[in-house]
């Protein structure tokens, strides 16, 4: 009994937190929007691109209309969707339609578009992350794709959201009449792109490094000795020379990495190296 009772209470603090973080997220999403991308005629992609118009041709709330249009997609997705993620979908749209109509009230931050893209993007970026963080969302694109994809599992969520945006931001060119609010608008996007992937996988990743020496036991050796950081010999062999020879796989953090090409330069001048991006490494002396 106790033991269940524990488990109902951290299903309900995980549920606690995750609100929470819709909350904020929502909240950094519509003051980016709001304050930075629709006072500029900016789009985020989305059903925010299309209220963007709608914004400035009929005068409507932005919130409002963003709302309306995910309504057909709540509809879909109550059958099609874990109805957790449907209940946590209308929430996180909700939120962010009240959150639009509140900051729309106040003045923008900036009338400059290039810092618009930056900081808008950014700001929209983190809040993106924390709502899907939260395993939530805020209904357009990112919905449509989850549909989509309960439909065709084949689908990439990436290439979806990809091309709705792209046809979105092409839609307030035409409006707007500007080739530079796509670029602004281009940007943003790309901005926001990178602020999720930091969100996610953080800006302290490892380094792979792939080095071919015939000297690899001293190379091997003198890692271990100098960073104590440990390698990994297997068998490999040249297709171009038909040569069979040993590859030595080390993993280290990146200010490790100049030390380590000093260490296989002062060993062997003529190695063959390739450093590369480790993103999630676990084990030992790293991530556990």
């Amino acid at each position: 009994m106790q033991r269940k009772n524990k488990r109902i209470i951290l299903i309900i603090k995980k549920y606690i937190f995750e609100l929470m973080q819709i909350i904020l997220g929502t909240a950094l999403m519509a003051l980016g929007v709001s304050q930075f991308l629709l006072p500029n005629q900016l789009s985020s992609g989305g059903f925010s691109g299309i209220a963007t118009i709608t914004y400035y041709l009929l005068n409507l709330p932005m919130g409002t209309v963003i709302l309306a249009l995910n309504i057909p997609l709540f509809i879909l997705a109550f059958f099609r969707i874990g109805k957790i993620f449907f209940a946590k979908a209308i929430i996180g749209t909700a939120l962010l339609s009240v959150f639009i109509d509140m900051f729309d009230k106040f003045n923008s931050l900036t009338n400059d578009r290039f810092l618009a893209c930056i900081y808008g993007g950014i700001i929209t970026g983190l809040g993106t992350a924390l709502i899907l963080k939260a395993n939530a969302s805020t209904g357009g694109s990112d919905l449509l794709s989850y549909i989509i994809k309960s439909y065709k599992k084949t689908v990439t969520t990436s290439s979806i959201i990809v091309i709705f945006d792209t046809i979105v931001i092409l839609l307030n060119v035409i409006f707007f009449k500007k080739l530079e609010v796509g670029f602004y608008s281009a940007i943003s996007i790309y901005i926001m792109g990178k602020v999720l992937d930091i969100a996610f996988e953080g800006i302290d990743f490892s380094k792979m490094i792939l080095i071919v020496s015939d000297k690899y036991k001293e190379i091997a050796k003198e890692i271990g000795k100098e960073l104590k950081r440990g390698s990994t010999g297997f068998y490999s062999k040249g297709m171009y020379t038909d040569e069979e020879k040993m590859t030595l796989l080390c993993v280290a953090s990146r200010n490790e990495v100049v030390k380590i090409k000093l260490i296989v330069n002062k060993i062997d001048h003529k190695n063959f190296m390739i450093v590369s991006n480790a993103r999630e490494v676990y084990g030992k002396g790293f991530k556990t």
